[in-house]
């Protein structure tokens, strides 16, 4: 070796468009990308090689996107997704829907076919779509082009911005191959900020709901999943008590209020007694929900008093019901109402209407629990009883569209903020499980359950290789009926008997050790014990439960208790 060649100072890494890319996230803040690779990506994920942000692979781009959707969730902040053009960009459709429906803050990074395919150019690329920004327009809450390397840095700000500005949501920004490929030659990205936007409610409405509230005889408050991704619980709970007012939780809404408290009417939205208790109030107060179908008992909802609704989606507004509408972020609106409205419960004869507005919410429970004993449902019961007790008060649940997953809706108490999530924003199948390993990578130090149905399970199977490659401690309950289970239902009580609703499934528990996941076969008499186990064992884990459940009996259609 010569002493020139001895003495040569090493190489500069060669950098990219898609070192941008990375370096932009993490001057975002971004720790951790989710994603899936393809021909046209190649030049992100190998700058991702070069960065210090934790990559965490998927099965299918729909998975990773249910991943990131929950990292989002139980992060309240932004999941990068990064994906390669056209069939995998396609592939996310149904996880940016979900993400969509929910307010979860989803980055999703598409490629794109080279700069010269775009707009109607040169035509013949692998992947390539006519117009693939198109497909994401009425999924997300903004798209975005970029077209050179020295766009990359605003354009990933400005979509980040986008994705965090209230309502949270996911958004589209695409990058072409040779923008990715591209090498440069300016500095690495260090300082860069994202102009996040949270809108404040005029000071006139907050003052005149302040007023409504403080005067009503019979207020009452309905919580949504706006109030959960803003992270505002401990006003509502302030709010709750200053006014003596009952508390009912949307299903996305669910530990935004404490279950056993004696103001919460928990989530019973799909029975009439909740429904009627809802209607009969004379100041409603509606934070964080566009009352949409499920939170409507399936818009048979008719308010008789006053409705204030408190929503940061403009669209939502007043959208379903007459309201007091205020245009705000649940956590601003929530704690400057805290703040206005009178301490009713410190007033004369205060405790009392404390006391008489926590036997009326006593009385709808008992109501509801009558109704649902009268069923003959005592093992679905047991079954939901035996989950919540083995499942530690702190670990998060993810819920696909399952019979279980609906009861849950209704009678699970997450026992704490932010930790009971499920798919029923869009409604889509396979949601739980992937949804579940986003929520782990997050928080890998403690437990995390995801629950699906034998139908819901075959869309994630595949990501069994993922919680072993990355040894993320999920334990997932399949609860196996042999066919979906709750179409089943629906069917039978429409048509009289159920068609295409009946599959063939796999041994679940041998499929699960082929992936080297520990797994046990149970019964619902041993299921606490045998998920209990599974939830205290470090890494991936599942609890296999053959069992055909039944649903509660809705009572939307009538007026009556049904």
């Amino acid at each position: 070796m010569s002493s020139a060649t001895a003495t040569q100072p090493p190489a500069t890494p060669r950098r990219t468009g898609g070192d941008l890319v990375v370096e932009s996230l993490a001057a975002l803040g971004a720790d951790t990308v989710f994603g899936l690779p393809g021909q046209h990506a190649l030049g992100a994920f190998d700058a991702l090689r070069r960065s210090a942000l934790r990559y965490v692979g998927l099965r299918t781009e729909n998975n990773a996107g249910f991943a990131a959707d929950a990292h989002a969730r139980t992060t309240r902040g932004v999941a990068p997704l990064l994906v390669s053009t056209g069939p995998g960009a396609l592939m996310t459709l149904p996880a940016l829907q979900e993400a969509a429906a929910a307010s979860a803050a989803v980055l999703a990074i598409g490629s794109q076919v080279p700069v010269a395919g775009l707009g109607g150019g040169r035509h013949g690329y692998l992947h390539e779509l006519p117009d693939q920004s198109a497909s994401f327009r009425g999924v997300v809450k903004s798209v975005h082009t970029v077209r050179t390397a020295s766009q990359i840095p605003s354009a990933v700000a400005e979509a980040w911005a986008s994705a965090a500005s209230v309502p949270h949501g996911p958004v589209w920004l695409e990058i072409p191959q040779d923008v990715l490929l591209a090498p440069v030659d300016v500095p690495v990205v260090a300082e860069l900020t994202a102009d996040v936007r949270k809108p404040a409610p005029r000071g006139e409405l907050i003052a005149e709901a302040a007023r409504r509230l403080s005067e009503a005889d019979r207020p009452v408050i309905l919580a949504g999943g706006g109030v959960v991704r803003a992270g505002t619980e401990a006003a509502l709970l302030a709010l709750a008590e200053k006014l003596g007012a009952p508390v009912a939780t949307t299903f996305g809404g669910k530990g935004a209020f404490p279950w056993k408290h004696p103001l919460s009417l928990q989530s019973w939205l799909e029975d009439r007694h909740t429904t009627d208790f809802l209607e009969d109030a004379d100041v409603l107060l509606v934070v964080g929900s566009g009352l949409g179908e499920l939170s409507s008992n399936y818009h048979t909802f008719r308010p008789r008093g006053r409705v204030v609704q408190v929503e940061a989606d403009l669209g939502k507004l007043e959208a379903n019901h007459a309201a007091l509408g205020i245009h705000a972020d649940a956590r601003i609106a929530l704690e400057q109402l805290a703040a206005t409205v009178r301490d009713r419960a410190r007033e004369a004869g205060g405790p009392g209407r404390t006391e008489a507005a926590a036997e009326a919410v006593a009385g709808v429970l008992r109501r509801v629990r009558k109704r649902i004993d009268g069923q003959g449902l005592e093992p679905e019961q047991a079954v939901l009883a035996a989950v919540r007790d083995a499942l530690p008060d702190a670990a998060p649940s993810f819920w696909d569209m399952t019979i279980l997953g609906y009861w849950a809706w209704s009678a699970f108490d997450p026992r704490t903020a932010n930790a009971m999530h499920s798919a029923q924003g869009a409604g889509g199948l396979g949601y739980g499980f992937p949804a579940a390993l986003g929520a782990a990578v997050a928080d890998p130090g403690r437990p995390t359950l995801a629950v699906s149905g034998d139908g819901g399970a075959m869309y994630s199977i595949a990501e069994l290789a993922t919680a072993r490659q990355y040894g993320l401690p999920v334990t997932w309950l399949i609860v196996d009926d042999g066919g979906y289970g709750i179409l089943r239902e629906y069917m039978t009580d429409a048509f009289g008997q159920a068609t295409a609703t009946e599959l063939a499934r796999p041994d679940f528990v041998a499929l699960a050790r082929s992936f080297g996941v520990p797994a046990v076969r149970t019964c619902p008499e041993d299921l606490r014990a045998d998920l209990a186990a599974a939830l205290a064992v470090p890494g991936p884990s599942v609890v296999d439960l053959p069992a055909r459940l039944r649903m509660f009996a809705p009572t939307h259609l009538g007026t009556g208790a049904g």
